[in-house]
């Protein structure tokens, strides 16, 4: 089993990160919720998006970004920024990854950004526009590692209820 991380850095807005929770679910991905949060975690909102998955989850809560690298020193750090210098399909991504993205109303911290600009990866989108929405950003992100990985214990074949294929 591959190790996926994805880090949210100070959330604001519980859906997304209720959204973000169930992809971290259905797709093995462990979570990264650094404080201080627009929320609480018992909020009916995030529970909402994610209710039934919730219990599968790898969760792990951190005081702030100090706390969060102290306790993660091993990992291999990439960066989703709409300030980044690459495009996130351009990477490769190696085992131990772990996906950070800041605030929705301001991402993460440009000292952070700067001090590492070979890992800030870009999502492309339109010039004029400000950014995709925080909770499709980690889910195109998630599955670009997965199939460079070729979706490590994921199912990839479904099958009809009534029929067979």
């Amino acid at each position: 089993m591959s190790n996926l991380n994805i880090v949210l850095v100070e959330p604001q807005i519980p859906q997304n990160t209720g959204n973000i929770s169930r992809t971290c679910a259905v797709t093995g991905a462990r979570l990264h919720l650094v404080k201080p949060m627009g929320f609480e975690v018992t909020d009916k909102h995030l529970k909402r998006a994610g209710l039934d998955y919730w219990n599968k989850l790898d969760i792990t809560y951190y005081e702030n970004l100090s706390d969060f690298f102290d306790k993660n020193k091993d990992g291999e750090f990439f960066y989703f920024t709409t300030k980044g210098l690459n495009v996130h399909s351009d990477v490769h991504y190696p085992d131990n990854a772990y996906l950070v993205f800041g605030r929705e109303d301001k991402g993460l911290p440009e000292q952070l950004l700067y001090r590492n600009k070979e890992r800030c990866l870009r999502i492309p989108m339109r010039p004029e526009l400000r950014s995709l929405n925080l909770s499709n950003s980690v889910a195109i992100a998630v599955y670009e590692v997965l199939r460079q990985w070729d979706y490590p214990d994921l199912a990839s074949e479904g099958k009809l209820t009534q029929y067979v294929w």
